[in-house]
């Protein structure tokens, strides 16, 4: 079994969230057949809010480069980062080490090309600031299918901001219900969860809608990685 290194804390529940993840999805009889991680939760990442949505904060990717070369140092063979706007710093981090990093958005993309025919709208559950840096829009050119995101998208970070500091409680998980069906009545074809905080309410989700989880695929590819598995 090959070890998995996880550049976490963004925030701490996800990366809990995808470890458990992980270990729920793993076919294992025994201790041993597990997938070994080194993990590296550092909730003193700087804001990726800060940063940019709101324009005024450090920049994360000097860190968040660091803790890959942290993790690759102490017997990573391949990373995995549980946070979708963190993604816009992928480069950063592959041009720090030389070891694999297992690229979520890359993972998602193809995960809807094969669910989705072409000119599908994709519904995006994402923090603004996924938006605002084209994180997904970048990966979805020339594949014939789009993100759509809401209109008015601060009920999503107003939600990301209530899971960060009260957690998945049940007003956490009305307001996913909400945004969900909003999104639906948009004109979306399918929903994305493509927030590791709204992945913690995956599970109220409109009912009506199709969607995927961006947390369960990279589970998945650690598991594959780990196993030998990879395509």
């Amino acid at each position: 079994m090959r070890r998995i290194g996880i550049i976490g804390g963004m925030g701490p529940e996800a990366t809990v969230l995808l470890m458990s993840r992980i270990i729920a999805a793993t076919p294992a009889r025994d201790d041993a057949d597990h997938v070994p991680m080194i993990v590296d939760n550092n909730p003193q990442v700087p804001s990726r809010i800060k940063a940019l949505i709101e324009g005024d904060g450090e920049d994360p990717g000097p860190v968040i480069a660091g803790m890959a070369q942290k993790l690759e140092a102490f017997g990573a063979e391949a990373l995995a980062m549980p946070c979708n706007t963190a993604h816009h710093y992928a480069d950063g981090i592959r041009n720090a080490v030389a070891i694999p990093f297992i690229d979520m958005v890359r993972l998602t993309v193809e995960a809807i090309i094969s669910e989705t025919r072409p000119g599908a709208k994709i519904g995006m559950l994402a923090s603004p600031a996924v938006r605002i840096t084209g994180v997904f829009t970048n990966a979805f050119a020339d594949t014939g299918r789009g993100p759509l995101y809401l209109a008015n998208d601060a009920p999503l970070l107003e939600l990301i901001r209530h899971i960060k500091t009260r957690g998945a409680d049940d007003n956490a998980r009305a307001q996913m219900t909400a945004v969900s069906h909003a999104l639906m009545s948009e004109g979306a074809d399918m929903l994305l969860i493509a927030c590791s905080e709204l992945s913690l309410v995956s599970n109220a989700v409109d009912p009506a809608a199709h969607a995927i989880d961006t947390i369960d695929l990279l589970a998945g590819a650690c598991i594959s990685f780990s196993t030998g598995q990879e395509k």
